[in-house]
């Protein structure tokens, strides 16, 4: 065989070599590309996505869409010429699959996770945009979760409403930790909590739940590094009584990056006129109950998702303005906000066609 010919065909049995391993050797990443985008304003699986009753609403035209993230699952092993794909598309963006998937978490423990962390953003919602609008909402502490196998297990209950811990009232969720972190492991601590069976007979009797009794739990040592402290294992969290019913429908949707749309969704359908004047907005960005707005993860993609759609204006969580401005999608502007009433402000501008002076992202901030 000539010498050629034998080169040739080495390389070309090698190259095979190569391309083989490139599809069998799994790498530790996982990609994340542009996710569906829902218009607040508008209808989703044959229903509008924000369904308010008790309450005089208005027409609202326009769009206001949250946006998502689609991400690999987590049993998912990419192949390195996937990976190598994923690097070179500008649609896509490959990550370490620890990123997604921390700590060995399963694909069910992020769903679940996931989709905790969105109700939460609803409710968060909802309370950002009533405040914004002076409505007043009623709320108090609740236990969020209990732990498996912790001390407080059987003794207290998710929804449980807490009203003191050792005889000192509960204002705020974190005052919980600081008053169980006052003893040492293996002391007792005592609840005065209102049952949530309780409180949800109260509710649906409209009237306020009196009743309350003690819960005495010992305390046990945290698992933390370092120093040791006392646990009850429970985490604290924040209900509310609305003073009329604002529900969200939309399905197969997990995490809070949707808390900013959603509030102005709701702030949108409960007063006259537009807020965006027909233009198309999207945006993300958690947001907690006084209306501040968070970052999240996956901007590049949910810009790009965004423009695809036809967006025009992206409000974009302060702290993700630089990393969403190194590769903004042509014909998107990205604005700046740090709260709803940064939101409210830039949509008064984009409605009114005054926009020189929004609040834009740079690769600065």
């Amino acid at each position: 065989m000539p010498r050629r010919t034998a080169t040739m065909l080495a390389s070309t049995l090698m190259l095979i070599a190569l391309l083989c391993a490139g599809v069998l050797i799994p790498v530790p990443y996982a990609e994340m590309s542009p996710g569906p985008t829902v218009n607040t304003l508008g209808d989703h699986d044959g229903e509008p996505v924000l369904q308010i009753s008790g309450h005089k609403t208005y027409p609202a035209d326009g769009h206001l869409n949250m946006t998502t993230v689609r991400v690999t699952s987590a049993d998912y092993r990419m192949n390195l010429v996937e990976a190598v794909y994923g690097w070179l598309a500008h649609d896509s963006k490959i990550v370490p699959h620890d990123t997604l998937y921390p700590d060995g978490k399963t694909e069910e423990q992020s769903t679940q996770e996931n989709a905790e962390e969105f109700s939460q953003s609803q409710e968060s919602a909802k309370v950002a945009a009533l405040k914004e609008l002076g409505v007043p909402v009623k709320s108090w502490v609740i236990v969020s979760t209990v732990v498996k196998g912790s001390p407080a297990e059987g003794r207290l209950h998710a929804g449980d409403v807490i009203k003191a811990v050792d005889g000192t009232a509960v204002k705020q969720p974190a005052d919980v930790a600081k008053l169980v972190t006052k003893h040492k492991p293996g002391q007792d601590v005592v609840f005065t909590v209102v049952p949530a069976k309780d409180q949800e007979a109260a509710e649906k009797a409209h009237k306020a739940a009196t009743r309350t009794q003690d819960v005495t739990i010992t305390t046990a040592t945290s698992d933390d590094t370092g120093a040791k402290r006392a646990i009850v294992g429970i985490s604290a969290g924040t209900d509310h009584t609305f003073p009329f019913t604002i529900d969200i429908k939309l399905a197969d949707v997990g995490g809070p990056s949707a808390g900013l749309m959603f509030a102005l969704g709701i702030y949108d359908k409960l007063t006259p006129g537009n807020l965006t004047g027909g233009r198309f907005v999207a945006g993300t960005g958690t947001i907690d109950d006084n209306g501040t707005v968070g970052p999240i993860g996956g901007i590049e993609m949910k810009t790009v998702g965004a423009r695809s759609k036809g967006a025009r204006y992206f409000l974009t969580p302060a702290d993700n303005c630089a990393a969403a401005a190194k590769d903004t999608p042509s014909g998107l502007t990205l604005v700046r906000v740090k709260t709803i009433g940064d939101a409210l402000d830039a949509l008064k501008d984009i409605r009114s066609g005054d926009t020189a002076g929004l609040p834009k992202c740079t690769t600065k901030g």
